[in-house]
């Protein structure tokens, strides 16, 4: 199902499953509540679905409707901070417990892949490509960090070595990984979908909660019904908007966009991108892209605080694109979308409780594909009374942005402050 006011991205265009879920209607009771149906809650979900608790999702949208089936489809590894920066914060024992989070948060994308069968183009393979020498020198401390905990397939790379890798006289070096990698995130997530749904997990879609209550017994309100529920898992992340006012403080949607191209011929795929990696810049303000299954080149980046899209996105993206690759000038656009990711101030995921009884994770800063499918995980494990990793990183406290009403133009003037940053040598 294509929702019609969304942007038809290359993903919903390739989708492999088009099953529908009915919208809630009437009054439910069950052991818990998710709000949410994308990695997070689905993750969620699912586990608690085969541990044999009675789950109901309820989604404003269509499965995959937000970031999880619009992102880049970049598996990250770790978290958007360092060890040392979240070890100043929570601890060194409890640092190390969220760096072991972050480490299990990519086999756990493997495992769920192995386990369903889902099929979405997963390739292993990622590099951080430095646009400059302080940024080289930022990867040699990311390397040595990595390499500190046992990660030896870590690979830093000269000017030479990362042409190789990519088809560009863009970058000055590079670090690669062999343990990340890229996917079909929609493909992804609905197959998440289908293994929660043969879980017995029960999905609700064109339902939006308009209120929920977080004391006592966790409700969710719609238009057309409730779900009471012993359990409540609150992950909308960027698209649960204001519903949750303690949670809107402490995030910021931020929009971010993706140019698909034509599928490329072998050679011109050869090219550009010849090993098949995911690729991400080291600029505060990210350039990303990888190639899609059938070669397409998927190139996106160009954040913005505001809530503004630009009238014609395609002519918005493409001179990113091609002043990193002009041999794809002349390839053919195909298609190109936006959608919000979820930041927080400290760029370090959100996790909590509401009560005694109401879960949340958010604010995965751009490193969802793999944080929020665990997230989901560690609040399953957390409601089944297992809740050592979860406590760990939510002990990670996050400050509201700044500004109140006015948060969004403050944001647009940082926005711009580190675009300058990022043009400095």
């Amino acid at each position: 199902m294509h929702p019609t006011n969304e942007p038809l991205s290359y993903y919903r265009a390739s989708a492999n499953d088009h099953s529908d879920h009915p919208a809630l209607q009437g009054d439910m009771t069950v052991d818990v509540c998710v709000v949410g149906a994308g990695y997070t809650g689905l993750s969620a979900a699912l586990d608690l679905a085969t541990a044999g608790y009675s789950v109901a999702v309820l989604e404003a949208k269509v499965v995959g409707y937000g970031a999880s089936g619009r992102n880049g489809g970049q598996i990250c590894s770790g978290f958007n901070s360092s060890f040392e920066r979240m070890a100043e914060r929570v601890g060194n024992d409890d640092a190390v417990k969220a760096w072991n989070v972050a480490d299990d948060a990519v086999k756990l994308v493997a495992q769920r892949v192995a386990d369903h069968k889902i099929d979405c183009d997963i390739k292993w393979g990622y590099m951080h490509a430095a646009i400059k020498q302080r940024q080289v020198d930022e990867l040699e401390h990311m390397a040595e960090e990595y390499t500190r905990f046992g990660h030896d397939d870590v690979r830093l790379l000269d000017k030479d070595g990362i042409r190789e890798k990519i088809g560009s006289d863009a970058y000055v070096g590079g670090l690669w990984e062999e343990r990340a990698g890229h996917l079909h995130p929609l493909n992804y997530c609905l197959g998440l979908a289908k293994a929660a749904v043969e879980a017995g997990a029960r999905i609700f879609e064109n339902s939006p909660v308009l209120s929920v209550e977080t004391e006592g017994s966790p409700k969710a309100h719609t238009a057309n019904g409730t779900v009471s529920a012993k359990f409540m898992v609150l992950a909308g992340n960027a698209y649960l908007g204001g519903t949750v006012p303690y949670l809107f403080r402490r995030l910021m949607p931020v929009q971010s966009y993706i140019l698909a191209t034509e599928p490329l011929s072998d050679n011109l795929a050869r090219d550009v991108l010849p090993e098949d990696d995911a690729i991400a810049d080291c600029n505060f303000i990210v350039n990303y892209f990888r190639l899609s299954g059938d070669k397409r080149m998927l190139f996106g980046g160009r954040a913005s605080y505001s809530t503004v899209q630009p009238g014609d996105l395609f002519s918005f993206m493409k001179p990113r694109m091609t002043a990193i690759f002009p041999q794809l000038s002349e390839s053919k656009l195909d298609y190109c979308w936006g959608g919000y990711i979820g930041i927080t101030v400290d760029r370090m995921p959100h996790l909590g409780r509401m009560g005694q009884s109401t879960y949340f994770a958010q604010g995965f800063s751009g490193h969802g594909l793999a944080l929020s499918g665990m997230s989901g995980r560690l609040m399953a494990d957390a409601i089944r009374g297992q809740a050592e990793h979860f406590d760990a990183v939510a002990k990670f406290k996050h400050p509201i942005f700044p500004g109140g009403r006015f948060r969004t133009p403050a944001l647009v003037m940082a926005m711009i402050y580190y675009r300058m940053k990022d043009l400095l040598p």
